[in-house]
């Protein structure tokens, strides 16, 4: 049975792992071209972007990490966030800001509080590519 691939959103990674990626391209000859999220850059591969995350960690004893491949949206049969309605101080789903009182010096506390989980859709909504070498530079001439 062949399975039809859905378009991924982005790749999550190691800042590292980013560099990797970017060193091996360059030393190849084909640079990754950037796109601008959120006002910031970031680098593409076939015009997915790779996002980086310090959550991803690298193995010290080999210079190794992984890179996550996540597909997201409902419709593409992704990864969807799930938001409990009807907190206690709700200003958006999931989202909860309660006053905690003033203190001595007239400063105002609130705890701000983001309730939110993940369900993966399906089983192919997110990737994984092991053993990535992080630790690996080359000797341009």
């Amino acid at each position: 049975m062949t399975k039809v691939w859905k378009e991924p959103s982005f790749f999550l990674a190691h800042p590292r792992s980013i560099a990797a990626f970017g060193r091996e391209c360059t030393r190849r000859g084909v640079p990754p071209p950037t796109v601008t999220l959120f006002g910031t850059p970031f680098v593409t591969w076939r015009g997915v972007p790779l996002i980086p995350t310090d959550k991803i960690a690298i193995r010290n004893k080999d210079q190794r990490s992984r890179i996550l491949l996540v597909r997201v949206g409902e419709k593409k049969q992704g990864v969807v966030g799930l938001f409990q309605p009807g907190l206690p101080g709700e200003q958006s789903p999931g989202l909860s800001v309660r006053f905690m009182g003033i203190d001595q010096r007239s400063l105002a506390s609130y705890l701000v509080s983001l309730y939110c989980s993940a369900a993966v859709l399906t089983d192919d909504a997110i990737a994984l590519l092991e053993d990535v070498d992080v630790g690996q530079y080359h000797e341009y001439k």
